[in-house]
């Protein structure tokens, strides 16, 4: 099977067994909502940022009160996510441009989107996705994980998963199909435990071929 074949049976597999393809992040899809909640996901839960979020829009509504919030306030809000001081220190100065440079309303662009601290190309790749429906890969441990086991992709870097994917999954497909592997990740291809003997993708899986290939020649 050629590589791009595959990639269109895995997408196919994906939409049967998850055809509800939603953000971990509870984000109404709204622009401020998500690029804030997508700072903060940073090396923390979903299920944390989730919970910070109920109380933190209603104290800080706007790009507005977050850029010209007083030292110490948005850190006292989002203190029980880690590295908190570094993220209300990109979020209050990623408002305060958002504000200043663009009127408060988030631009679509990559380039623009990558001049907000605390936005990188993950973050800029589901803004784009799920607020403006331009597609885009998001390279996040999930998806670099089931890539490289699916066989598509050789190397851990974030952008040579991003690009290779983005070459292989129709743009209109994409960040469904992250928020899908974020899905199958949790649910069936953990990092530490995978189900592989449950898993609906385990016959286009290089991984667990691999690893039947090796138990075989010892004799498993």
């Amino acid at each position: 099977m050629k590589t791009k074949e595959k990639a269109e049976l895995v997408v196919k597999l994906l939409e049967e067994k998850y055809p509800e393809a939603v953000c971990g992040l509870e984000n109404e899809r709204d622009p401020f909502k998500t690029l804030v909640m997508a700072v903060l996901s940073a090396q923390t839960t979903d299920k944390i940022v989730n919970k910070v979020s109920k109380t933190l829009f209603q104290r800080f509504p706007t790009p507005e009160s977050i850029a010209y919030s007083q030292p110490g306030e948005l850190e006292a809000e989002i203190r029980t996510i880690g590295l908190y001081n570094s993220k209300a220190k990109n979020l209050r100065a990623a408002c305060k441009r958002l504000v200043e440079v663009y009127g408060g309303t988030l631009p679509s662009d990559m380039k623009d989107l990558l001049s907000l601290p605390g936005v990188g190309r993950k973050v800029a790749n589901l803004i784009r996705g799920d607020v403006f429906g331009l597609g885009g890969i998001v390279a996040d441990t999930h998806c670099i994980r089931i890539c490289a086991k699916l066989g598509f992709v050789r190397k851990s870097n974030p952008l040579v998963v991003e690009k290779t994917m983005d070459a292989l999954i129709p743009r209109e497909k994409q960040s469904d199909f992250c928020h899908r592997l974020v899905l199958f990740g949790r649910e069936i291809c953990s990092a530490k435990k995978p189900k592989c003997d449950v898993c609906f993708l385990c016959a286009l899986c290089d991984y667990r071929n691999a690893l039947v290939r090796k138990n075989k020649k010892a004799g498993i």
